[in-house]
């Protein structure tokens, strides 16, 4: 779903860029906030009980099991992993763009097979032409809610 910020982006200060965040919609940190606070929580827990309440010997106990636990996490390379996540989101986006309906192919069909210079094959393909446009926009209406906005009802189709 499309949303606009625009007028909230261009009167954002660099002190109140926290407060654009938090209207922000899609924002990866809203997404993330919840995981990360679990993580930080862990982390200082594990970082308190290592360095004031465990003694010597469970220090050592615990340095080879962090060590054992990263021979095993260095099998699965990251980057590898990150390279396959990328790849996958941007032919999401690629199928995406490429399956948009584009008028200009069809119209180009048209053009071609609708066969007449005089007055009855001009008007046929600019009729085919405006039924394509409004299937269109009727397919852009239930997918994009701007254009929705823009066209709300049918008379502001037809208008």
């Amino acid at each position: 779903m499309t949303v606009t910020y625009s007028s909230k982006v261009a009167n954002a200060t660099f002190f109140g860029f926290h407060r654009l965040l938090l209207k922000w919609k899609g924002s990866i940190y809203k997404l993330l906030y919840r995981e990360f606070i679990v993580f930080a929580t862990l982390y200082t827990a594990i970082s308190v009980l290592y360095r004031f309440f465990l003694t010597g010997s469970q220090k050592r106990f615990f340095e080879k099991l962090s060590i054992y636990c990263d021979k095993y996490a260095e099998q699965i390379p990251v980057t590898f992993v990150l390279g396959f996540y990328v790849t996958l989101v941007v032919n999401r986006w690629w199928n995406q763009f490429v399956n948009l309906p584009w008028p200009d192919r069809l119209m180009f069909l048209i053009s071609s097979c609708v066969q007449g210079r005089d007055e009855y094959g001009r008007l046929l393909r600019r009729t085919l032409m405006r039924y394509v446009n409004l299937t269109s926009l009727l397919i852009f209406r239930s997918v994009s809610t701007a254009v929705y906005k823009r066209f709300p009802t049918m008379d502001h189709v037809v208008g």
